[in-house]
């Protein structure tokens, strides 16, 4: 059976969408695909466009290489850039953001192929949301504290491992968020990261044993981020790799600190929220420096469009070094300031269960 969006002559654009329901079933079926971070809604916007600029990109090269050394896809896309309708070569010639009907025959070509294995969705994403944070915060035995992980799955994904529709909107895939990080080729996602931890992926499509696990398992969907945290502890806080300058400017003579609590004891980096909420606040506006006596401000940018925040739990407060390696999770500089600010924010509301103060 053709897709509704499959019809002769027809062509989709922004700036002619035409009929919403086919604009919604094209959206679906680009969220199934990997290639629209969000919205089910009818409304052709520019994530729409980019999304299909992306998917021609990935027809007209990828071959299903890894960029970031997790092994290669299933499938190349661009093995799916059959021929043209007229017959006159390759469907997809061109990145133009537009829906014709040699597009529309390729990706009816990806979804009916039993290599690819779409994106999974949610019959009930509220309940499957709050029971896989329920799920984390319980978690033991992990590398890092389970409440600072908690923490940032709010931050990376806002505790949602898929969308929860709203009456104008239908998504419930799995979270999705695209970067695309090639200046010479801003079409292409450089990678994309899945589910309430926002497990990055470096090749498309993903395996299916991936959708199986990360996607369909939110907790083994984070642990990839326990893993990376404690690396982030050992490693980039006090050295060997790299050194946290916030750090090291409130805390340079202290060896590394797990948790004020020995491991015996039922505390013992499970009280971070308690912490967060005994630690001095501070207000934080934007020319702000980032720590006493650096150069680096609190500035508004693309990621973070403000820069106040009011009642930051103080990191210096905290006897352990986990605000640093929560903000080296992050990398360096302006962003990873706003990160570990929103971190600490987020502990406080893990005192009440995750709900607001």
């Amino acid at each position: 059976m053709p897709r509704p969006y499959q019809q002769p002559g027809l062509q989709i654009s922004q700036e002619a969408p035409g009929d919403p329901v086919l604009v919604r079933a094209l959206q679906r079926d680009l969220r199934a695909l990997g290639y629209l971070g969000r919205g089910i809604d009818g409304a052709f916007g520019d994530g729409t466009r980019r999304a299909l600029r992306s998917l021609q990109y990935d027809l007209l090269y990828n071959r299903g290489q890894s960029s970031g050394g997790d092994g290669n896809a299933p499938m190349a896309i661009a093995d799916f850039n059959g021929l043209a309708q007229s017959g006159g070569g390759a469907a997809v010639t061109a990145i133009n953001g537009v829906l014709d009907q040699d597009l529309a025959a390729c990706i009816d070509r990806i979804l009916t192929s039993p290599a690819i294995t779409p994106l999974p969705e949610s019959a009930d994403p509220a309940a499957q949301n709050a029971a896989a944070m329920q799920a984390i915060r319980a978690m033991t035995g992990q590398p890092a504290p389970a409440p600072f992980i908690a923490a940032m799955v709010r931050q990376e994904s806002g505790g949602q491992h898929f969308r929860v529709p709203t009456p104008s909107d239908h998504d419930s895939f799995i979270t999705v968020g695209l970067d695309r990080n090639d200046r010479q080729q801003p079409d292409r996602i450089t990678s994309r990261g899945y589910g309430i931890g926002q497990y990055t992926l470096f090749h498309h499509p993903p395996r299916a044993p991936e959708v199986q696990d990360i996607m369909l398992d939110p907790v083994r969907n984070v642990s990839k981020a326990f893993a990376e945290l404690r690396q982030k502890f050992d490693r980039y806080v006090a050295g060997p790799d790299d050194h946290a300058d916030d750090r090291a400017e409130e805390h340079a003579l202290l060896p590394l600190r797990l948790c004020r609590f020995q491991p015996n004891d039922t505390r013992y980096m499970r009280d971070c929220a308690a912490c967060a909420a005994a630690a001095g606040k501070l207000e934080v506006r934007r020319g702000t420096p980032a720590y006493a006596g650096a150069s680096l401000r609190y500035q508004p940018d693309q990621y973070y469009p403000s820069a106040s925040y009011s009642g930051v739990p103080n990191r210096a407060d905290f006897l352990c070094d986990w605000p640093y390696a929560a903000r080296r999770y992050n990398g360096s500089g302006n962003d990873s300031f706003h990160y570990q600010t929103r971190i600490l924010l987020n502990l406080l509301q893990e005192q009440s269960g995750g709900k607001p103060t």
